[in-house]
């Protein structure tokens, strides 16, 4: 372990970007599919999928499968790659578009056609809920881009807003398994949501799953989610009334978890000491932000529970609330990172950063933001007025502090780490 010394004299900003580098490093599909290949079918290999990281997981498939593959990705603009053999299509995320529409009506006719000695398959990763759209019977494309843009606004978690995502869908919720039957087929997975159950990463086109109506019913009354009433009545009327599948392989080849535990090794490998606490955290970003303010403190005043120096090493997913005043710019990791900067201005050993690991916090071009206290100047750029303007992302690029990686090409959601020397 490095003395506490040599500790202070790091540059945090190094240390911060190692760390997730790491995690990304660990998240990215390559080489994972090797051990895990399903054995060859008689007929085709038909690939289809959708989510950030779907063309690099079809590029990575290609590379391991030795006969011939064909098929359909979707991904998000700009975060396609070369590919062999798989068409890659770009579309809108979060709020879908025509093009993700088109190219989803596209993957459902390549797997209607899929015969008994065919093999199916489907690489799903985060951002699939919204690339992957096929509104069901009597919803328009307008109507799910409303709904979903009232759920972005909402704060609600992710599994609440794939929940209502999967209701209003013709391909979501085991839809696309039932139009790929009597094929064989695997789905490979890189999941984004805390937990890691494949029937909610991209609300989980493969994974047949009927719909809790009083779940969905809930949501929408919870999260104040107003929909007309032709479209509610397509939704409850969206369930699974024909299921002739049977379970098929799931494997996940990349998760939270993992990313952060690259990262605890990277940690260790520069001396530092890694706590892990949780690849799962939800919540409002700014109350997240709070309670990790509150466990940094602690740390510093009295040694527990961990004694410094060390990194806090966390991932998950946190909401932001947007105020109705609010017009400000900045994603959910940027907002945590300001309220933490916040609560913990008086602390000058403290360093951190916190990313979304597809490389876009929100819609703007960071993938989030770092600090360090024993560098930056404390009360610069009005930093409780940028968070009251839910402006996050102008604070820090004001302080010369926004992470800009671009397309990571893999998506495990959030990434933070709190340096305290």
């Amino acid at each position: 372990m490095l003395a506490e010394n040599k500790i202070g004299d790091l540059n945090a900003e190094a240390v911060l970007r190692r760390l997730f580098d790491a995690a990304l490093q660990a998240a990215l599909p390559d080489g994972k599919f090797q051990d895990i290949l399903p054995e060859r079918p008689k007929g085709r290999t038909i690939v289809l999928g959708a989510g950030k990281a779907s063309a690099r997981m079809a590029r990575a498939f290609e590379e391991a499968w030795d006969a011939p593959v064909e098929g359909l990705v979707i991904t998000r603009y700009g975060h396609s790659v070369p590919t062999r053999h798989v068409t890659i299509v770009e579309a809108a995320h979060p709020v879908p578009d025509e093009a993700g529409l088109k190219a989803t009506r596209d993957i459902v006719e390549l797997a209607n056609s899929a015969g008994p000695d065919d093999l199916v398959v489907v690489l799903i990763s985060g951002g699939a809920s919204s690339l992957l759209t096929m509104p069901a019977h009597g919803i328009s494309l307008a109507d799910k881009q409303d709904i979903t843009r009232q759920l972005l606004r909402s704060g609600a978690p992710i599994g609440a807003m794939n929940a209502v995502r999967k209701a209003l869908s013709a391909v979501k919720g085991g839809k696309l398994a039932l139009a790929a039957a009597p094929a064989r087929l695997v789905t490979y997975v890189i999941s984004d949501v805390p937990g890691d159950d494949p029937a909610t990463v991209g609300s989980g086109p493969s994974i047949v799953a009927p719909n809790d109506i009083e779940e969905v019913r809930s949501i929408l009354r919870r999260f104040r989610i107003d929909i007309p009433d032709h479209a509610e009545r397509a939704l409850f009327a969206n369930g699974l009334t024909d299921d002739k599948s049977t379970p098929s392989p799931v494997h996940m080849i990349a998760t939270p978890r993992a990313s952060l535990e690259a990262a605890n090794r990277e940690a260790e490998a520069m001396g530092i000491a890694p706590v892990i606490l949780g690849d799962a955290i939800e919540g409002e970003a700014r109350e997240v932000a709070t309670a990790m303010a509150g466990i940094v403190r602690s740390v510093v005043q009295y040694n527990t529970p961990f004694a410094p120096p060390c990194v806090l090493l966390s991932g998950g997913e946190t909401t932001v609330t947007l105020r109705p005043e609010a017009a400000g710019r900045g994603g959910r990791n940027s907002e945590f990172l300001l309220a933490l900067y916040l609560a913990l201005k008086s602390y000058g050993r403290v360093a951190a950063i916190s990313c979304d690991t597809d490389g876009i916090d929100g819609t703007e071009d960071n993938a989030g933001a770092w600090f360090d206290f024993a560098a930056d100047q404390v009360n610069a750029h009005d930093p409780a007025g940028h968070l009251d303007r839910n402006d996050a992302y102008s604070f820090f690029r004001k302080a010369g502090r926004l992470v800009i990686t671009g397309p990571t090409y893999t998506n495990v959601n959030d990434f933070r780490a709190i340096l305290i020397r």
